[in-house]
């Protein structure tokens, strides 16, 4: 028998991106969010949920834009350090040593030290109570070299994802389980 745990913001696994804006002075700032994934395919886009006192909630809508960079595991001090201050208050570029670089596509930084990087342009916009959701069109992924698979699929261990945890901890992925679209066809009949 199940237990209930009542409504709450529980899912697994929940990433720790850094996203990027530049401020309303127009200084790079990063934020770490949890609240986030992909949501079309067609167009791509990837959402992040941000609450409107955040710092960040403004440069989006300023900018029309955000850069989502996708920190590896050993990031995960200065992916921490992003989402404990505040951008109004610290240049958290500067306070984690990472290195900012302007987005090629959309007014919007990335982190350099980062192993992949969304560019997104803003597409749509949604109120969720507590948060607003932000619907970024992908308009180029950006991937260090050596990180492809095959074609333009990436290998998730060399990417090293950092990871989320609600209960308040960081993890790393773990070993694949099977190949998608192929494992379950062993019980078709």
């Amino acid at each position: 028998m199940k237990k209930s745990l009542g409504p709450q913001t529980l899912a697994f696994p929940l990433p720790a991106y850094l996203v990027g804006t530049y401020d309303t002075d127009n200084r790079p700032n990063i934020m770490t969010a949890a609240w986030g994934g992909i949501l079309a395919s067609t167009p791509p886009c990837l959402g992040v949920s941000v609450q409107p006192p955040r710092w960040s909630h403004a440069a989006i809508l300023k900018n029309q834009a955000f850069t989502v960079s996708f920190p590896s595991s050993k990031l995960a001090v200065e992916v921490d350090y992003a989402g404990i201050v505040s951008g109004k208050k610290f240049d958290k570029f500067k306070g984690a040593s990472l290195t900012p670089v302007k987005s090629d596509l959309v007014n919007a930084p990335y982190v350099a030290e980062c192993p992949v990087v969304a560019e997104c342009r803003l597409y749509k916009t949604l109120e969720l109570g507590s948060h607003t959701l932000f619907v970024g069109e992908i308009l180029d992924i950006k991937a260090d070299e050596g990180l492809e698979l095959d074609g333009s699929a990436l290998d998730i261990e060399k990417v090293d994802p950092l990871i989320f945890n609600r209960g308040g901890e960081y993890h790393r992925v773990g070993t694949g389980v099977g190949k998608a679209f192929s494992i379950g066809k062993s019980l078709i009949k």
